[in-house]
């Protein structure tokens, strides 16, 4: 059964912005993960993010925070040494606050593996 956005709430097309996410993310985590002290916890996002267990409306906010993440143009350009992902990391945070109750020990596990080169199956399948 799809949940349904609440009455007033357009998530608009939420499945076209998760590809969009998709096709950016891994690589943009790839090149900035020394650069910022948020890439566990945005990879745990991500796992999050695609858990078919997720609420809908917490998958919205995830998604479009890695969106803004991944965007090649933002308020503050990354390659803005020191200052780059700034406006990402707030939108990041403020982002995980509002959901990280939804971002459990799974996510974080499969972040922490992900990132330390330990998994060896596709990053974006998360077990149940």
């Amino acid at each position: 059964m799809k949940e349904e956005a609440p009455d007033g709430f357009d998530l608009g097309d939420l499945d076209a912005k998760e590809k969009m996410v998709r096709d950016g993310f891994w690589a943009k985590i790839r090149r900035a993960a020394g650069s910022i002290d948020f890439a566990r916890e945005a990879v745990a996002a991500w796992y999050c993010a695609t858990d078919p267990a997720t609420p809908l409306r917490v998958k919205a906010i995830l998604i479009g925070a890695l969106a803004y993440f991944i965007l090649p143009t933002d308020v503050i350009p990354d390659v803005i040494v020191g200052l780059g992902f700034t406006d990402d990391a707030a939108v990041f945070w403020a982002a995980w606050k509002a959901v990280s109750g939804h971002i459990d020990e799974r996510h974080r596990s499969k972040a922490a593996a992900a990132l330390d080169g330990d998994n060896a199956q596709d990053p974006d399948v998360i077990e149940k």
